[in-house]
């Protein structure tokens, strides 16, 4: 009952939200419990995300997976963020798929709904998790979304547009959606706020034109590997030739969030 009533603090939970135990709940190396909430995107579907918790005062990220993959994108890398310092929430976009032996239940409902599952449906669920971060943390909590391919681009996005988000760190963004939502470049020119941008090695060269038009200052990095690199926050996974270099990278970036 304890640990139950410790996760809970982590939200003071809206009315429309709803906790649920993980059919398996899992020990972090030396952080707390991960646990299971669920609330609605702003069309009303149901989104589940997991939550790390810390404390009630440290920053919290928001974690997006890529393309056809799961919150469990970021089962090894939100306790490493738990020792760091950091709060986090990693969440199931509709636009997702199977992953370490997970489904994605918020893709699965929305099929279920006949709802669209591309890569711009998902706008939204990041929006709603926004939105349900931003009415539930203390006043001092800063937020900090994180993206890994296109949840990354859209992540870019809302760092150039909008004041609830303080910083933004993005694995494997592009152009990818500049037909529909417009070109990334000039959007990016008068960011001011912390961004963290990388890629794999072969990808650097199309980050350097999407960061074309950003006078990058102190607080904004374009990390380009020595390795060859991954696409997308598998960069961070255990064993990942590499692996390191990433991990000290974001490491210094996060500093700046701790004092």
């Amino acid at each position: 009952m304890k640990q139950i009533a410790f996760l809970f603090s982590f939200f003071v939970l809206m009315s429309c939200a709803e906790v649920k135990p993980l059919e398996e709940k899992v020990e972090n190396e030396t952080g707390p419990l991960r646990d299971l909430v669920e609330f609605a995107s702003i069309d009303g579907l149901k989104i589940s995300a997991d939550i790390f918790k810390i404390d009630n005062t440290s920053p919290i990220i928001i974690l997006c997976h890529q393309a056809r993959y799961n919150k469990s994108e970021y089962m090894e890398i939100a306790p490493k963020l738990n020792r760091m310092g950091f709060n986090c929430i990693a969440i199931n976009q509709r636009s997702g798929g199977d992953l370490n032996g997970f489904k994605n239940d918020t893709y699965e409902r929305a099929k279920e709904k006949n709802l669209s599952t591309d890569y711009l449906d998902a706008e939204q669920d990041i929006t709603a998790a926004i939105e349900f971060i931003k009415k539930n943390k203390s006043s001092n909590q800063k937020i900090i979304l994180w993206g890994s391919s296109y949840s990354s681009t859209l992540a870019m996005y809302f760092i150039s547009n909008s004041s609830d988000i303080d910083a933004v760190v993005a694995f494997s963004p592009g152009n990818y959606f500049s037909e529909q939502k417009g070109s990334l470049i000039p959007l990016l020119k008068d960011v001011v706020k912390p961004v963290f941008v990388t890629s794999s090695k072969s990808e650097a060269p199309s980050i350097k034109e999407l960061l074309v038009e950003m006078k990058l200052n102190s607080n904004q990095v374009h990390f380009i590997p020595a390795s060859k690199g991954y696409h997308g926050s598998k960069a961070l996974w255990k064993d990942q030739e590499g692996g390191e270099e990433y991990w000290n990278a974001i490491t210094l970036f996060l500093e700046q969030f701790k004092k």
